[in-house]
């Protein structure tokens, strides 16, 4: 690769959630990402928050207790005793429900998981919705148990937090309005057209923040200095040092920023070996160092700029959208679900999916230090890794199946009227003519086959249509 080809190459991208110095990534995004997908961080805030207000209520209570302010009469229960028995029948009522949408959220991931696939259930537990409505109702339950445990005596000499208590009964009311929402979002978010829609908002986003269109210079990005790339290549191939992984499992988060630092530190060159969502085998090659020495600093670094867990996210690899997909539609083709528009429906959704891609550049990812030097060296993002995952098992699912096969043909269409390039049009050209020769094989009815034909002749139609003003410039 020529120097004036580097100048094109992709800069760092910004990670999904923190984006660090120089738009780099920095680690705090995975964590971030982690704590999304959980039940009890946002739960765990409304607490805080909760006990916060059960402190400033407090004291304006205990402040009105010794005269040295006044409530408005219309917040003054009458006794302690009566106060008591208010906040024990709203915080018994509470934390019944709080039961029964404890109940409802699990009853909601195993349709997910049976349904839609168990890498469904992630979506579902980091729905923020389902976070909040848990976490209000525990709150709330936390504030009014507070409440009580300061009530004293059952006179009216005693101390009564008459705020606190009124406090408590409006949180209930509240309460009661979310529990209508959650019933309204849970019914909602587990109908197959919004869980796909989700899944495919999820894939844009991936989409944008790994292959921006228009990516910001990096620092260093003026002159180049140093070995050229093919040299670099040629040095790490054979006079590299291996660094090789210390545990097993999916690769989720690769903090590239860090990376760069570490080899302008050490004056290195590092190549990974894998992209997030690759699988990675403790013991075996995670990257590649020039020179030799500088491999053990170098995989001290990496240990602390990547995570290795044992599912795949959406950080850094947009392909898992592809792959959530994916299953959903061959679920929907199986014998035992056969559910034809719920295929269509994840053809429609991926060919949005790689048409976004087809209009990105997905160039072998160079990142160069403060000086223009290469210092690292990214896995290639492959496009026709993208279109193969989105459509292979897709195809081979649908045998004898003419409206999927029509509506593969369509979304390839689609997606050549957002190509860049010959190769892209290639790729795309070579699923065509899968999907034609399966229609061949396993289509009986004539007028259905005829369909089938037609289409597939507008799509090499569009091909020719698009590359003929390419190769008119070119003669």
């Amino acid at each position: 690769m020529t120097d004036a080809k580097m100048d094109d190459l992709p800069r760092p991208r910004p990670a999904f959630g923190f984006v660090g110095r120089n738009g780099r990534h920095r680690l705090p995004s995975w964590r971030w990402e982690a704590l999304r997908t959980t039940f009890w961080f946002v739960p765990g805030i409304l607490v805080l928050l909760a006990g916060l207000l059960y402190v400033v209520t407090f004291e304006i209570d205990w402040a009105a207790y010794h005269h040295r302010i006044t409530l408005p009469h219309w917040l003054v229960t009458s006794t302690a005793g009566a106060g008591r028995e208010v906040i024990i029948s709203l915080a018994a009522a509470v934390i019944t429900v709080v039961g029964v949408v404890f109940s409802i959220t699990i009853v909601a991931l195993t349709l997910a998981s049976q349904q839609f696939g168990p890498r469904m259930m992630r979506n579902f537990v980091r729905d923020v919705g389902n976070q909040v409505t848990l976490g209000i109702f525990v709150s709330t339950f936390v504030y009014s148990l507070l409440t009580l445990v300061s009530i004293t005596g059952n006179s009216g000499t005693g101390f009564v937090p008459h705020l606190s208590i009124s406090v408590s009964e409006a949180l209930t009311l509240v309460d009661l309005a979310v529990l209508i929402y959650f019933i309204h979002h849970v019914s909602k978010s587990i109908q197959l057209p919004e869980v796909i829609a989700g899944i495919a908002g999820d894939l844009r986003r991936a989409i944008d923040y790994e292959f921006p269109r228009a990516a910001s210079a990096a620092p260093g990005t003026g002159e180049r200095q140093g070995k050229s790339l093919a040299e670099l290549q040629s040095l790490l191939d054979s006079r590299g040092g291996t660094v090789e992984a210390s545990r097993s499992g999916y690769l989720q988060f690769v903090g590239y920023a860090q990376l760069v630092d570490i080899a302008a530190q050490t004056d290195s060159v590092i190549r990974l070996e894998h992209r997030p969502g690759h699988f990675v085998v403790a013991g075996h090659r995670l990257a590649t160092v020039w020179p030799r020495g500088a491999a053990n600093q170098v995989a001290a670094a990496l240990a602390k700029a990547h995570v290795t867990g044992p599912q795949r996210t959406l950080m850094q690899d947009p392909v898992f959208a592809i792959d959530q997909l994916v299953e959903i539609a061959i679920r929907a083709l199986s014998p035992a679900v056969n559910d034809t528009f719920t295929a269509l429906t994840c053809i429609d959704w991926l060919s949005a999916g790689v048409s976004r891609v087809s209009g990105r550049a997905l160039a072998e990812g160079v990142f160069f230090d403060r000086e223009g030097r290469i210092r690292l060296i990214e896995a290639d993002p492959s496009y026709p890794r993208m279109v193969n995952r989105a459509f292979d098992k897709v195809r081979q699912a649908a045998g004898g199946m003419p409206a999927v096969i029509l509506r593969m043909l369509t979304a390839l269409t689609t997606i050549v009227e957002e190509t860049t390039s010959s190769e892209q049009r290639r790729i795309l050209l070579r699923q065509a003519d899968a999907i034609s020769r399966l229609a061949e094989r396993t289509v009986t009815e004539p007028n259905d086959l005829a369909d089938i034909r037609s289409s597939y002749r507008w799509l090499t139609t569009r091909m020719e249509a698009i590359e003929a003003p390419l190769a008119s410039g070119l003669s």
